[in-house]
């Protein structure tokens, strides 16, 4: 009996459901029915609508700082413009591949230094010589040049590291004197540009034979341009080329301390 009951609870419920999706179903189709209609009634005057809400979006919408930097960029002129921007690009290339190099010549001097001193203790010299060979950068180079002089005495170790250091530091600095010029050259150029467009607007001035805002702005605004230009380029460079000096101050420093160390290390294995 209750199962009964049960079954047909179910029946009625499935029934009641059914109805209800039905009704609904219908009662969707007639209100989208109604809408189309609607849509096909007024279909002039709401694609008029969208028409002027594009419009007015397409007005209102912010313009890129790329889209404006390349405006800028061609209002200022090609010629003084394009010098700017190369001595940015080339700047950057050196700046770039000295960041690489200065970091590829980083490495951890203690743990260098450490793994010399065990090789001394255990191979002698030519073990030693093995591990700096094993090992990239200024500060192993410099390691093999005094182990390379050992037989010498430590004196001339000394010397060889204090010669080798030098030319190494050098290695370290090679390219950085570009980006200083490329720093001053950039703002330079754009100090030029400045001189050549107030020239270009009083040029204006007598071929107009008047002094309207309206003769004298294209020139001025090449004069701002350029000078601005030429002053973002030397911001960016000097950026870079701090970056670099405090690196290559920073394996001086290191290269230094650990050419001390190594002839202490040196000197503590001589006298066993």
């Amino acid at each position: 009996m209750k199962k009964l009951i049960a079954l047909l609870s179910l029946v009625m419920l499935i029934s009641v459901g059914l109805s209800n999706y039905t009704y609904a179903q219908d009662y969707v189709a007639e209100d989208t029915t109604a809408i189309a209609e609607t849509i096909a009634g007024d279909s002039t005057t709401v694609a008029e609508e969208i028409a002027e809400k594009v419009a007015v979006v397409a007005t209102e919408a912010p313009t890129s700082f790329h889209q404006i930097l390349k405006e800028k960029f061609i209002e200022g002129g090609p010629g003084f413009m394009g010098i700017v921007l190369l001595a940015l690009i080339f700047g950057l290339a050196i700046s770039i591949e000295r960041i690489i190099y200065l970091s590829m010549a980083t490495i951890n001097t203690k743990k260098l230094l450490k793994n010399v001193e065990e090789a001394l203790n255990n191979g002698g010299i030519d073990n030693a010589k093995e591990v700096v060979r094993s090992t990239k950068g200024p500060v192993a180079s410099i390691f093999g040049e005094g182990l390379n002089r050992y037989d010498d005495g430590l004196g001339e170790v000394e010397k060889s590291i204090i010669a080798y250091g030098s030319v190494v530091t050098g290695r370290l600095e090679s390219g950085v004197s570009w980006i200083s010029l490329f720093i001053a050259l950039a703002p330079m150029l754009g100090f030029m540009g400045t001189v050549i467009g107030m020239i270009k607007a009083f040029d204006d001035i007598a071929a107009a034979g008047d002094i309207s805002p309206t003769v004298v702005a294209d020139g001025i605004k090449v004069a701002l341009l350029t000078t601005v230009f030429g002053l973002i380029v030397a911001i960016i460079l000097q950026i870079f080329y701090n970056v670099i000096i405090s690196k290559i101050e920073s394996l001086v420093n290191d290269m230094e301390d650990s050419s001390i160390a190594f002839i202490d290390v040196l000197n503590q294995f001589s006298k066993k």
